[in-house]
Protein backbone atom coordinates (compact mmCIF):
# COMPACT_ATOMS: atom_id res chain seq x y z
CA UNK A 1 0.00 0.00 0.00
CA UNK A 2 1.28 3.21 -1.25
CA UNK A 3 2.29 5.59 1.81
CA UNK A 4 0.77 9.35 2.26
CA UNK A 5 4.35 10.71 0.66
CA UNK A 6 4.25 8.78 -2.39
CA UNK A 7 0.40 9.72 -3.08
CA UNK A 8 1.15 13.61 -2.91
CA UNK A 9 4.53 12.86 -5.21
CA UNK A 10 2.61 11.07 -7.26
CA UNK A 11 -0.31 13.78 -7.66
CA UNK A 12 2.27 16.32 -7.85
CA UNK A 13 3.68 14.16 -11.05
CA UNK A 14 0.07 14.16 -12.41
CA UNK A 15 -0.48 18.02 -12.26
CA UNK A 16 3.16 18.80 -14.01
CA UNK A 17 2.14 16.81 -16.53
CA UNK A 18 -0.79 18.41 -17.17
CA UNK A 19 0.69 21.62 -17.97
CA UNK A 20 4.10 20.29 -19.54
CA UNK A 21 3.67 20.37 -23.55
CA UNK A 22 6.83 19.47 -24.02
CA UNK A 23 6.74 15.48 -23.43
CA UNK A 24 9.14 14.81 -25.89
CA UNK A 25 12.02 16.26 -23.86
CA UNK A 26 12.75 14.31 -20.84
CA UNK A 27 13.03 16.10 -17.87
CA UNK A 28 16.47 16.82 -16.33
CA UNK A 29 15.89 18.07 -12.70
CA UNK A 30 13.69 17.06 -9.79
CA UNK A 31 12.47 20.15 -7.41
CA UNK A 32 11.74 18.80 -4.02
CA UNK A 33 9.22 21.56 -1.91
CA UNK A 34 8.72 19.70 1.42
CA UNK A 35 7.05 16.38 0.46
CA UNK A 36 6.15 17.46 -2.63
CA UNK A 37 8.52 16.50 -5.64
CA UNK A 38 8.22 17.83 -9.34
CA UNK A 39 10.03 16.85 -12.32
CA UNK A 40 11.15 19.70 -14.70
CA UNK A 41 13.50 21.06 -17.39
CA UNK A 42 16.42 23.20 -16.20
CA UNK A 43 16.42 25.54 -19.33
CA UNK A 44 12.91 26.47 -18.60
CA UNK A 45 13.20 27.47 -14.77
CA UNK A 46 16.74 29.13 -15.40
CA UNK A 47 14.94 31.52 -18.26
CA UNK A 48 12.88 33.59 -15.55
CA UNK A 49 14.73 32.45 -11.81
CA UNK A 50 17.83 33.56 -11.59
CA UNK A 51 18.57 32.13 -8.21
CA UNK A 52 18.05 28.37 -9.76
CA UNK A 53 20.52 29.61 -12.29
CA UNK A 54 23.05 30.15 -9.00
CA UNK A 55 22.22 27.19 -7.97
CA UNK A 56 23.03 25.44 -10.92
CA UNK A 57 26.54 27.32 -11.93
CA UNK A 58 27.65 27.13 -8.78
CA UNK A 59 26.79 23.56 -7.85
CA UNK A 60 29.91 21.06 -7.21
CA UNK A 61 28.19 18.58 -9.48
CA UNK A 62 28.51 18.53 -13.06
CA UNK A 63 24.87 17.69 -13.11
CA UNK A 64 22.78 19.15 -10.82
CA UNK A 65 19.17 16.38 -10.89
CA UNK A 66 18.01 17.37 -7.92
CA UNK A 67 17.07 21.00 -6.43
CA UNK A 68 15.33 21.78 -2.43
CA UNK A 69 13.55 24.59 -2.41
CA UNK A 70 11.76 23.02 0.86
CA UNK A 71 11.94 26.80 2.29
CA UNK A 72 10.23 28.97 -0.56
CA UNK A 73 7.64 31.07 0.79
CA UNK A 74 3.92 30.46 0.05
CA UNK A 75 5.44 26.29 0.29
CA UNK A 76 4.87 23.80 -2.59
CA UNK A 77 1.89 26.06 -3.60
CA UNK A 78 3.04 28.98 -4.22
CA UNK A 79 6.12 27.08 -6.33
CA UNK A 80 3.70 24.84 -8.57
CA UNK A 81 2.03 28.25 -9.65
CA UNK A 82 5.91 29.70 -10.20
CA UNK A 83 6.88 27.27 -12.22
CA UNK A 84 3.31 27.43 -14.26
CA UNK A 85 4.63 30.85 -14.97
CA UNK A 86 7.84 29.60 -16.15
CA UNK A 87 6.47 27.16 -18.64
CA UNK A 88 4.04 29.60 -19.64
CA UNK A 89 0.63 28.44 -18.38
CA UNK A 90 -1.40 30.74 -17.13
CA UNK A 91 -3.51 31.47 -13.87
CA UNK A 92 -5.82 33.89 -11.80
CA UNK A 93 -3.56 35.80 -9.39
CA UNK A 94 -6.02 37.43 -6.31
CA UNK A 95 -5.93 38.88 -3.27
CA UNK A 96 -5.45 35.32 -1.73
CA UNK A 97 -2.64 34.49 -3.19
CA UNK A 98 -0.68 37.22 -4.32
CA UNK A 99 1.24 37.76 -1.12
CA UNK A 100 2.57 34.68 -1.61
CA UNK A 101 3.49 34.77 -5.18
CA UNK A 102 5.25 38.31 -4.68
CA UNK A 103 7.14 36.69 -2.12
CA UNK A 104 7.97 33.17 -3.89
CA UNK A 105 9.16 35.42 -7.11
CA UNK A 106 11.30 37.66 -5.01
CA UNK A 107 12.84 34.50 -3.59
CA UNK A 108 13.24 33.23 -6.77
CA UNK A 109 14.63 36.50 -8.00
CA UNK A 110 11.91 36.42 -11.00
CA UNK A 111 12.73 40.16 -11.36
CA UNK A 112 12.31 42.81 -14.51
CA UNK A 113 16.26 42.89 -14.10
CA UNK A 114 16.64 39.05 -14.87
CA UNK A 115 13.85 39.54 -17.46
CA UNK A 116 11.45 41.53 -18.64
CA UNK A 117 7.71 41.07 -17.91
CA UNK A 118 8.84 38.68 -14.94
CA UNK A 119 6.08 37.40 -12.27
CA UNK A 120 7.60 39.62 -9.36
CA UNK A 121 6.64 43.11 -11.43
CA UNK A 122 3.32 41.04 -11.94
CA UNK A 123 2.58 40.48 -8.59
CA UNK A 124 3.86 44.02 -7.51
CA UNK A 125 1.40 45.46 -9.76
CA UNK A 126 -1.19 43.63 -8.71
CA UNK A 127 -0.82 44.69 -5.10
CA UNK A 128 -0.87 48.04 -5.93
CA UNK A 129 -3.58 48.70 -8.22
CA UNK A 130 -6.15 46.22 -6.65
CA UNK A 131 -5.45 44.08 -3.57
CA UNK A 132 -4.55 47.22 -1.59
CA UNK A 133 -6.83 49.24 -3.07
CA UNK A 134 -9.43 48.51 -1.03
CA UNK A 135 -10.35 47.70 2.65
CA UNK A 136 -11.59 43.87 1.72
CA UNK A 137 -8.96 43.54 -0.25
CA UNK A 138 -5.93 44.86 1.71
CA UNK A 139 -7.61 42.70 5.35
CA UNK A 140 -7.51 39.41 3.40
CA UNK A 141 -3.89 39.96 1.74
CA UNK A 142 -2.86 41.39 5.49
CA UNK A 143 -3.97 37.84 6.84
CA UNK A 144 -2.00 35.75 4.50
CA UNK A 145 1.27 37.55 5.30
CA UNK A 146 0.97 35.97 9.02
CA UNK A 147 2.26 32.61 7.10
CA UNK A 148 4.39 34.01 5.19
CA UNK A 149 7.00 35.64 7.72
CA UNK A 150 9.52 36.67 8.35
CA UNK A 151 9.77 37.21 4.07
CA UNK A 152 6.80 39.76 4.05
CA UNK A 153 8.13 41.51 7.00
CA UNK A 154 11.27 41.98 4.79
CA UNK A 155 10.22 43.09 1.48
CA UNK A 156 7.55 45.54 3.42
CA UNK A 157 4.54 43.95 2.10
CA UNK A 158 3.14 43.75 5.95
CA UNK A 159 3.63 47.66 6.36
CA UNK A 160 2.25 48.36 3.45
CA UNK A 161 -0.88 45.98 4.17
CA UNK A 162 -1.01 48.01 7.18
CA UNK A 163 -1.24 50.90 6.04
CA UNK A 164 -3.59 50.45 3.22
CA UNK A 165 -6.16 49.02 6.20
CA UNK A 166 -5.01 51.93 8.57
CA UNK A 167 -5.86 54.27 5.76
CA UNK A 168 -9.59 52.66 4.53
CA UNK A 169 -10.65 52.27 8.10
CA UNK A 170 -10.02 55.37 9.09
CA UNK A 171 -11.75 57.03 6.29
CA UNK A 172 -14.62 54.43 6.77
CA UNK A 173 -15.05 56.11 10.13
CA UNK A 174 -16.21 59.65 9.34
CA UNK A 175 -17.38 58.69 6.03
CA UNK A 176 -18.47 55.32 5.87
CA UNK A 177 -19.34 53.54 2.24
CA UNK A 178 -21.37 50.68 2.97
CA UNK A 179 -24.09 50.34 5.94
CA UNK A 180 -24.03 49.41 8.70
CA UNK A 181 -21.66 52.39 9.33
CA UNK A 182 -19.19 50.05 11.18
CA UNK A 183 -19.04 47.45 9.22
CA UNK A 184 -15.32 48.36 8.56
CA UNK A 185 -15.15 47.24 12.35
CA UNK A 186 -16.49 43.83 11.25
CA UNK A 187 -13.50 43.32 8.95
CA UNK A 188 -10.58 44.19 10.95
CA UNK A 189 -12.18 41.73 13.70
CA UNK A 190 -10.78 38.64 11.55
CA UNK A 191 -6.91 39.72 11.68
CA UNK A 192 -4.29 37.94 13.95
CA UNK A 193 -3.50 39.90 17.03
CA UNK A 194 -0.44 40.71 15.84
CA UNK A 195 -1.38 42.57 12.64
CA UNK A 196 -4.64 43.96 14.43
CA UNK A 197 -2.10 46.19 16.77
CA UNK A 198 -0.35 47.41 13.94
CA UNK A 199 -3.57 48.40 12.40
CA UNK A 200 -4.53 50.36 15.00
CA UNK A 201 -1.29 52.20 15.55
CA UNK A 202 -1.42 52.77 11.90
CA UNK A 203 -5.19 54.81 13.26
CA UNK A 204 -3.65 56.71 15.95
CA UNK A 205 -0.98 58.07 13.59
CA UNK A 206 -3.39 59.26 11.58
CA UNK A 207 -5.42 60.85 14.42
CA UNK A 208 -8.31 58.51 14.41
CA UNK A 209 -10.32 59.36 17.71
CA UNK A 210 -10.52 57.62 20.46
CA UNK A 211 -14.13 56.19 20.41
CA UNK A 212 -13.20 54.75 16.92
CA UNK A 213 -10.20 52.66 18.08
CA UNK A 214 -12.44 51.73 21.09
CA UNK A 215 -14.90 50.55 19.03
CA UNK A 216 -12.84 48.56 16.75
CA UNK A 217 -10.94 47.38 20.08
CA UNK A 218 -14.64 46.60 21.77
CA UNK A 219 -15.74 44.66 18.27
CA UNK A 220 -12.35 42.89 18.34
CA UNK A 221 -12.63 41.38 21.79
CA UNK A 222 -16.30 40.24 21.10
CA UNK A 223 -15.51 38.29 18.53
CA UNK A 224 -11.83 36.98 19.39
CA UNK A 225 -12.97 36.19 23.56
CA UNK A 226 -16.52 35.85 22.53
CA UNK A 227 -17.17 32.64 24.71
CA UNK A 228 -15.31 34.82 27.77
CA UNK A 229 -16.95 38.29 27.26
CA UNK A 230 -20.31 37.64 25.87
CA UNK A 231 -22.43 38.61 29.23
CA UNK A 232 -20.52 42.61 28.74
CA UNK A 233 -24.28 43.61 27.90
CA UNK A 234 -24.34 44.05 31.27
CA UNK A 235 -26.91 40.84 32.14
CA UNK A 236 -27.92 39.21 35.20
CA UNK A 237 -23.92 39.08 35.80
CA UNK A 238 -23.23 35.36 36.18
CA UNK A 239 -22.51 34.19 32.74
CA UNK A 240 -22.77 30.12 32.61
CA UNK A 241 -20.36 29.07 31.23
CA UNK A 242 -19.71 25.19 32.13
CA UNK A 243 -17.29 24.25 29.33
CA UNK A 244 -14.51 26.03 30.98
CA UNK A 245 -13.28 24.84 33.99
CA UNK A 246 -10.09 26.36 36.45
CA UNK A 247 -8.09 22.60 35.27
CA UNK A 248 -7.82 24.18 31.84
CA UNK A 249 -6.60 27.93 32.18
CA UNK A 250 -2.97 26.94 31.14
CA UNK A 251 -4.23 24.70 28.03
CA UNK A 252 -2.89 25.95 24.19
CA UNK A 253 -6.09 27.82 24.09
CA UNK A 254 -6.20 30.00 27.31
CA UNK A 255 -2.75 30.71 26.25
CA UNK A 256 -3.70 32.47 22.88
CA UNK A 257 -6.53 33.81 24.93
CA UNK A 258 -4.58 35.46 27.42
CA UNK A 259 -1.98 36.89 24.62
CA UNK A 260 -4.93 38.27 22.90
CA UNK A 261 -6.41 40.09 26.28
CA UNK A 262 -2.83 41.75 27.27
CA UNK A 263 -2.67 42.57 23.38
CA UNK A 264 -5.55 44.44 23.26
CA UNK A 265 -4.96 45.92 27.16
CA UNK A 266 -2.11 47.72 25.68
CA UNK A 267 -3.72 49.29 22.93
CA UNK A 268 -6.35 50.84 25.20
CA UNK A 269 -6.43 54.67 24.35
CA UNK A 270 -5.94 57.71 27.23
CA UNK A 271 -9.16 58.99 27.74
CA UNK A 272 -11.01 57.44 30.61
CA UNK A 273 -14.34 57.47 29.64
CA UNK A 274 -13.39 55.87 26.25
CA UNK A 275 -15.06 52.39 27.11
CA UNK A 276 -18.53 51.26 29.39
CA UNK A 277 -17.84 49.94 32.37
CA UNK A 278 -19.68 46.75 32.13
CA UNK A 279 -17.45 46.04 29.29
CA UNK A 280 -14.24 46.90 31.36
CA UNK A 281 -15.86 44.56 34.41
CA UNK A 282 -16.05 41.73 32.09
CA UNK A 283 -12.87 41.93 30.54
CA UNK A 284 -11.25 42.04 34.16
CA UNK A 285 -13.09 39.21 35.26
CA UNK A 286 -11.89 37.51 32.13
CA UNK A 287 -8.14 38.60 32.97
CA UNK A 288 -8.56 37.27 36.17
CA UNK A 289 -10.05 34.03 34.93
CA UNK A 290 -7.11 33.12 32.62
CA UNK A 291 -4.59 34.39 34.81
CA UNK A 292 -3.45 37.43 32.72
CA UNK A 293 -0.08 39.66 34.26
CA UNK A 294 -0.49 42.15 37.12
CA UNK A 295 0.04 44.94 34.90
CA UNK A 296 -3.04 44.09 32.39
CA UNK A 297 -5.01 43.62 35.84
CA UNK A 298 -4.29 47.06 37.12
CA UNK A 299 -4.70 48.72 34.12
CA UNK A 300 -8.38 47.12 34.09
CA UNK A 301 -9.09 48.02 37.74
CA UNK A 302 -7.27 51.87 37.60
CA UNK A 303 -9.59 52.28 34.03
CA UNK A 304 -13.02 50.83 36.75
CA UNK A 305 -12.34 52.92 39.11
CA UNK A 306 -12.06 56.22 37.30
CA UNK A 307 -15.49 55.53 35.84
CA UNK A 308 -16.95 53.86 39.29
CA UNK A 309 -19.63 56.01 39.19
CA UNK A 310 -21.40 54.48 36.70
CA UNK A 311 -21.25 51.21 37.91
CA UNK A 312 -24.04 48.98 38.62
CA UNK A 313 -25.04 46.25 41.16
CA UNK A 314 -24.72 43.45 38.39
CA UNK A 315 -21.13 44.84 36.81
CA UNK A 316 -19.53 44.42 40.42
CA UNK A 317 -21.38 40.79 40.45
CA UNK A 318 -19.13 40.13 37.23
CA UNK A 319 -16.05 40.45 39.21
CA UNK A 320 -16.99 38.33 42.27
CA UNK A 321 -18.19 35.11 40.82
CA UNK A 322 -16.79 32.40 38.45
CA UNK A 323 -18.36 31.63 35.08
CA UNK A 324 -20.83 28.63 36.56
CA UNK A 325 -22.07 31.52 39.31
CA UNK A 326 -21.60 29.09 41.50
CA UNK A 327 -18.35 30.22 43.64
CA UNK A 328 -17.11 33.43 45.20
CA UNK A 329 -13.96 34.76 43.26
CA UNK A 330 -11.16 36.71 44.91
CA UNK A 331 -12.68 39.45 46.15
CA UNK A 332 -9.33 41.47 46.06
CA UNK A 333 -9.93 43.17 42.83
CA UNK A 334 -13.29 44.83 44.17
CA UNK A 335 -11.51 46.02 46.78
CA UNK A 336 -8.40 47.90 44.95
CA UNK A 337 -11.34 49.38 42.67
CA UNK A 338 -13.43 50.50 45.60
CA UNK A 339 -10.30 52.13 47.36
CA UNK A 340 -8.47 53.97 44.11
CA UNK A 341 -12.18 55.45 43.47
CA UNK A 342 -12.55 56.88 47.18
CA UNK A 343 -8.56 58.37 47.01
CA UNK A 344 -9.49 59.81 43.65
CA UNK A 345 -12.43 61.66 45.61
CA UNK A 346 -10.09 62.52 48.17
CA UNK A 347 -7.62 63.73 45.71
CA UNK A 348 -10.47 66.33 44.55
CA UNK A 349 -11.34 67.61 48.00
CA UNK A 350 -10.51 71.22 48.94
CA UNK A 351 -8.80 72.80 51.61
CA UNK A 352 -10.68 75.61 53.76
CA UNK A 353 -10.04 79.54 54.02
CA UNK A 354 -7.15 78.94 56.46
CA UNK A 355 -5.38 75.98 54.72
CA UNK A 356 -5.02 73.88 57.72
CA UNK A 357 -8.06 72.44 57.72
CA UNK A 358 -8.39 69.12 55.34
CA UNK A 359 -12.39 68.73 53.95
CA UNK A 360 -13.15 65.79 52.61
CA UNK A 361 -15.53 66.11 49.53
CA UNK A 362 -16.56 62.50 50.21
CA UNK A 363 -20.31 63.22 50.57
CA UNK A 364 -20.21 64.43 46.43
CA UNK A 365 -23.39 62.64 44.97
CA UNK A 366 -20.83 60.50 42.68
CA UNK A 367 -19.94 58.85 46.05
CA UNK A 368 -22.93 58.88 47.42
CA UNK A 369 -24.08 56.93 44.46
CA UNK A 370 -21.40 54.33 44.71
CA UNK A 371 -21.54 54.09 48.43
CA UNK A 372 -25.41 52.71 47.58
CA UNK A 373 -24.40 50.38 44.97
CA UNK A 374 -21.86 49.12 47.34
CA UNK A 375 -24.24 48.22 50.02
CA UNK A 376 -26.62 46.73 47.68
CA UNK A 377 -23.38 44.35 46.14
CA UNK A 378 -22.58 43.77 49.68
CA UNK A 379 -26.27 42.63 50.21
CA UNK A 380 -25.51 40.04 47.33
CA UNK A 381 -22.78 38.26 48.29
CA UNK A 382 -23.61 38.47 52.04
CA UNK A 383 -26.07 35.08 51.28
CA UNK A 384 -22.90 33.02 49.94
CA UNK A 385 -21.43 31.02 53.14
CA UNK A 386 -18.07 30.91 51.75
CA UNK A 387 -17.35 34.81 52.48
CA UNK A 388 -15.70 35.41 55.48
CA UNK A 389 -16.58 38.71 58.24
CA UNK A 390 -13.08 39.61 57.29
CA UNK A 391 -14.11 39.78 53.18
CA UNK A 392 -17.31 41.45 54.53
CA UNK A 393 -15.88 44.06 56.73
CA UNK A 394 -13.33 45.18 54.32
CA UNK A 395 -15.56 46.28 51.17
CA UNK A 396 -18.22 47.64 53.93
CA UNK A 397 -15.33 49.69 55.57
CA UNK A 398 -14.15 51.05 52.33
CA UNK A 399 -16.92 53.64 51.93
CA UNK A 400 -16.54 56.51 54.69
CA UNK A 401 -19.53 56.84 56.99
CA UNK A 402 -19.93 60.36 55.92
CA UNK A 403 -21.19 59.12 52.93
CA UNK A 404 -24.12 57.56 53.37
CA UNK A 405 -27.23 59.45 54.31
CA UNK A 406 -28.67 56.09 56.23
CA UNK A 407 -27.55 52.69 56.36
CA UNK A 408 -30.43 51.22 55.83
CA UNK A 409 -29.04 49.44 52.62
CA UNK A 410 -26.19 48.10 54.93
CA UNK A 411 -28.49 46.74 57.56
CA UNK A 412 -30.16 45.09 54.99
CA UNK A 413 -26.45 43.63 54.07
CA UNK A 414 -25.62 42.89 58.00
CA UNK A 415 -28.99 41.24 58.35
CA UNK A 416 -29.07 38.38 55.82
CA UNK A 417 -25.10 37.92 56.81
CA UNK A 418 -26.71 36.93 59.98
CA UNK A 419 -29.31 35.11 58.51
CA UNK A 420 -26.89 33.16 56.46
CA UNK A 421 -24.32 32.58 59.23
CA UNK A 422 -26.12 31.32 62.00
CA UNK A 423 -23.40 29.46 63.90
CA UNK A 424 -21.42 33.17 64.86
CA UNK A 425 -20.76 33.74 68.56
CA UNK A 426 -21.79 37.17 69.86
CA UNK A 427 -18.17 38.62 69.30
CA UNK A 428 -18.30 37.83 65.80
CA UNK A 429 -21.99 39.18 65.84
CA UNK A 430 -20.98 42.72 67.17
CA UNK A 431 -18.00 42.41 64.60
CA UNK A 432 -20.35 42.04 61.60
CA UNK A 433 -22.41 44.74 63.06
CA UNK A 434 -19.85 47.27 63.62
CA UNK A 435 -19.67 48.35 59.54
CA UNK A 436 -22.61 50.23 60.51
CA UNK A 437 -24.00 52.82 62.42
CA UNK A 438 -27.34 51.69 64.36
CA UNK A 439 -28.19 55.65 64.66
CA UNK A 440 -28.75 56.33 61.14
CA UNK A 441 -30.71 53.79 60.77
CA UNK A 442 -34.32 55.19 59.45
CA UNK A 443 -37.87 54.89 61.48
CA UNK A 444 -38.50 51.57 59.76
CA UNK A 445 -35.21 50.14 59.88
CA UNK A 446 -35.03 50.55 63.72
CA UNK A 447 -38.10 49.26 64.88
CA UNK A 448 -37.18 46.03 62.38
CA UNK A 449 -33.70 46.14 64.44
CA UNK A 450 -35.70 46.62 67.50
CA UNK A 451 -37.34 42.97 66.85
CA UNK A 452 -34.49 41.71 65.32
CA UNK A 453 -33.60 38.84 67.73
CA UNK A 454 -30.06 38.24 65.25
CA UNK A 455 -28.72 41.08 65.94
CA UNK A 456 -26.54 41.86 69.50
CA UNK A 457 -28.23 42.99 72.39
CA UNK A 458 -26.23 46.24 72.00
CA UNK A 459 -27.29 47.00 68.21
CA UNK A 460 -30.85 46.92 69.83
CA UNK A 461 -30.26 49.54 72.82
CA UNK A 462 -28.68 51.74 69.83
CA UNK A 463 -31.09 51.93 68.35
CA UNK A 464 -34.01 52.53 70.99
CA UNK A 465 -32.06 54.79 72.72
CA UNK A 466 -31.55 57.23 69.13
CA UNK A 467 -35.08 58.76 69.69
CA UNK A 468 -34.34 59.52 73.59
CA UNK A 469 -31.23 61.53 72.13
CA UNK A 470 -32.88 63.47 69.05
CA UNK A 471 -35.28 64.63 71.84
CA UNK A 472 -33.18 66.07 74.20
CA UNK A 473 -30.94 67.92 71.24
CA UNK A 474 -34.46 68.85 69.24
CA UNK A 475 -36.54 71.49 69.36
CA UNK A 476 -40.20 72.10 70.87
CA UNK A 477 -41.76 71.17 66.90
CA UNK A 478 -38.62 68.23 66.72
CA UNK A 479 -39.43 67.14 70.28
CA UNK A 480 -42.90 66.53 69.57
CA UNK A 481 -42.64 64.58 66.38
CA UNK A 482 -40.44 62.60 68.01
CA UNK A 483 -42.20 61.90 71.16
CA UNK A 484 -44.92 60.80 68.96
CA UNK A 485 -42.76 58.34 67.04
CA UNK A 486 -40.79 57.48 69.78
CA UNK A 487 -44.47 56.32 71.84
CA UNK A 488 -45.25 54.21 68.34
CA UNK A 489 -41.85 52.38 68.45
CA UNK A 490 -42.78 52.06 72.29
CA UNK A 491 -46.29 50.45 71.50
CA UNK A 492 -45.33 48.81 68.83
CA UNK A 493 -42.34 46.88 70.56
CA UNK A 494 -44.95 46.13 73.67
CA UNK A 495 -47.25 44.51 71.46
CA UNK A 496 -44.71 42.40 69.57
CA UNK A 497 -43.89 41.28 73.47
CA UNK A 498 -47.43 40.16 74.27
CA UNK A 499 -47.88 38.65 71.20
CA UNK A 500 -45.32 36.53 71.61
CA UNK A 501 -46.21 35.90 75.33
CA UNK A 502 -49.79 34.66 74.20
CA UNK A 503 -48.35 32.44 71.35
CA UNK A 504 -46.00 30.74 74.44
CA UNK A 505 -49.26 30.26 76.42
CA UNK A 506 -51.09 29.01 73.61
CA UNK A 507 -48.06 26.28 72.86
CA UNK A 508 -48.54 25.40 76.23
CA UNK A 509 -51.85 24.48 75.96
CA UNK A 510 -51.90 22.65 72.97
CA UNK A 511 -48.72 20.38 74.20
CA UNK A 512 -50.80 20.45 77.63
CA UNK A 513 -53.97 18.72 75.47
CA UNK A 514 -51.67 16.85 73.32
CA UNK A 515 -50.56 15.00 76.32
CA UNK A 516 -53.94 14.02 78.03
CA UNK A 517 -54.99 12.58 74.53
CA UNK A 518 -52.01 10.35 74.87
CA UNK A 519 -52.50 8.92 78.39
CA UNK A 520 -56.10 8.80 78.01
CA UNK A 521 -56.71 9.68 81.32
CA UNK A 522 -60.50 9.57 82.52
CA UNK A 523 -62.86 12.08 84.62
CA UNK A 524 -60.53 13.36 87.09
CA UNK A 525 -57.79 14.21 84.45
CA UNK A 526 -61.32 15.67 82.87
CA UNK A 527 -61.85 17.90 85.62
CA UNK A 528 -57.96 18.96 85.97
CA UNK A 529 -57.61 19.94 82.60
CA UNK A 530 -60.27 22.07 82.86
CA UNK A 531 -58.63 23.97 85.98
CA UNK A 532 -56.29 24.46 83.95
CA UNK A 533 -58.10 25.79 81.34
CA UNK A 534 -59.43 28.04 83.45
CA UNK A 535 -56.20 29.30 84.87
CA UNK A 536 -55.39 29.79 80.96
CA UNK A 537 -58.14 31.64 80.05
CA UNK A 538 -57.64 33.59 83.05
CA UNK A 539 -54.27 34.29 82.06
CA UNK A 540 -55.62 35.11 78.43
CA UNK A 541 -58.01 37.28 79.91
CA UNK A 542 -55.14 39.60 81.99
CA UNK A 543 -53.58 40.03 78.86
CA UNK A 544 -56.25 40.78 76.41
CA UNK A 545 -56.90 43.32 79.49
CA UNK A 546 -53.98 44.82 78.72
CA UNK A 547 -54.96 46.04 75.02
CA UNK A 548 -58.09 47.35 76.02
CA UNK A 549 -58.43 50.44 74.50
CA UNK A 550 -61.21 51.87 76.98
CA UNK A 551 -59.06 51.04 79.70
CA UNK A 552 -57.98 54.38 80.95
CA UNK A 553 -60.30 56.62 79.29
CA UNK A 554 -63.96 54.89 79.52
CA UNK A 555 -65.00 52.80 83.09
CA UNK A 556 -63.01 49.73 83.01
CA UNK A 557 -65.64 46.79 84.46
CA UNK A 558 -63.00 44.22 84.11
CA UNK A 559 -62.72 44.14 88.17
CA UNK A 560 -66.54 44.46 89.11
CA UNK A 561 -67.77 40.93 90.98
CA UNK A 562 -70.44 39.93 89.78
CA UNK A 563 -72.06 38.72 92.76
CA UNK A 564 -71.96 42.13 94.30
CA UNK A 565 -73.89 43.84 91.88
CA UNK A 566 -77.46 45.12 92.71
CA UNK A 567 -79.80 44.45 89.73
CA UNK A 568 -82.70 45.56 91.99
CA UNK A 569 -85.16 47.88 90.21
CA UNK A 570 -84.28 51.60 91.49
CA UNK A 571 -86.79 53.69 93.06
CA UNK A 572 -88.72 56.36 91.16
CA UNK A 573 -87.83 59.73 92.53
CA UNK A 574 -90.06 62.91 92.34
CA UNK A 575 -87.88 65.99 91.14
CA UNK A 576 -90.18 69.03 91.84
CA UNK A 577 -89.28 72.89 92.21
CA UNK A 578 -91.19 73.73 95.24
Amino acid sequence: MAGPSSTRLSLAMERTGQWIFSQDIPSDVIVEVGEASYSLHKFMLVAKSNYIRKLIIDSEESDLTRIDLSDIPGGAEAFEKTAKFCYGVNFEITVHNVAALHCASMFLQMTDEYCDGNLAARTEGFLSQVALSSLTGAVTVLRSCQKLLPFADDLKVTNRCVEAVGSSASSEAYFPSKSPSNWWMEELAVLEVDSFAKVIMAMKKRGAKYHTISGALITYTERSLKELVRDQSGGKGRVELSDFSDSDSDSSVRIQQREILQSIVVLFPSEKAAFPINFLCCLLRTAIYLRASSSCKRELEKRISEILEHVTVDDLLVLSFTYDGERLLDLDSVRRIISGFVEKEKSTSVFNASGSDFIENCSSPAMQRVAKVVDKYIAEIAAYGELAISKFNGIAILIPKHARKVDDDLYRAVDIYLKVHQNLDEIEREKVCSVMDPLKLSYEARVHASQNKRLPVQIVLHALYFDQLQLRSGTAEDRNVVASRNQKLQTDVSLVRENEELRSELMKMKMYVSDLQKNGQATTSSSKESVKKTNFFSSMSKKLGKLNPFKNGSKDTSNIDDETVDLAKPRRRRFSVS
